[in-house]
């Protein structure tokens, strides 16, 4: 199922680019895991002090933190290659929460946003300290998968499945979860993948349960995956 998805993504970036007026090169490849060589998946990666590390496979995520050291010529070459890609910063260095877009300050030449006033003045206090948290802040999922548009940190969704998918707006996660199929090769573009038939009976499987009609997704978790 990978594999199918993974020869589609050329052809769903360029639908995309087509629906939303974003252009996207047609050299424009995935970073490569580390581990294995392979397109990475967003919604598979490790934090690490210098950012997050993604791969293609959970089981690569266990080969990589068993010796770091043996994978950090590859780790080098992801982190250039990704340093070439758009990225939203979409949580608070200090406390994890979603950013707001109205509170931020300046550091080292780049705006960082923060969830409060309060978090400013401790970042500001101590930088070095928040440089971790900072780096694993960001998302590589910038673009929408219902509207096309640049995501809104604030609306997300963690998946039954385990992936973090991020909106433009609270009212596309349910027009996304109605009907999976029709977007997930939006994200595959974007480097985030998710088998489409897995997640709709997952989310079939959740509905059944005692909290039947409540959706817990929007703030449901801090993932940065996506």
């Amino acid at each position: 199922m990978r594999h199918q998805m993974k020869l589609g993504t050329a052809v769903a970036a360029l639908a995309f680019s087509c629906a939303t007026g974003v252009l996207v090169a047609g050299d424009d490849a995935l970073p490569q895991c580390p581990v294995m060589g392979e397109d990475v998946n967003l919604s598979v990666s490790t934090p690490t002090k210098d950012g997050p590390v993604y791969f293609c496979c959970k089981g690569c995520v266990k080969k990589y933190t068993a010796n770091p050291a043996k994978y950090a010529k590859a780790t080098v070459a992801q982190r250039i290659a990704f340093a070439k890609r758009k990225k939203i910063q979409v949580t608070c260095p200090v406390t994890g929460e979603p950013v707001d877009a109205k509170v931020f300050t300046e550091y080292a030449g780049s705006k960082v946003l923060f969830c409060c006033k309060g978090c400013v003045k401790k970042f500001n206090a101590d930088p070095a300290k928040y440089k971790s948290a900072l780096a694993n802040s960001y998302t590589y999922q910038t673009l929408c998968p219902v509207m096309g548009e640049t995501i809104d940190p604030s609306s997300f969704a963690v998946m039954p499945t385990g992936e973090t998918v991020y909106y433009c707006c609270n009212g596309c996660d349910g027009k996304f979860k109605k009907n999976p199929e029709k977007y997930t090769a939006k994200l595959a573009s974007q480097g985030l993948f998710i088998d489409a038939a897995k997640l709709k009976a997952a989310l079939h499987k959740s509905k059944g349960g005692d909290h039947s009609g409540h959706d817990h997704g929007d703030h449901g978790g801090h993932g940065h995956g996506g």
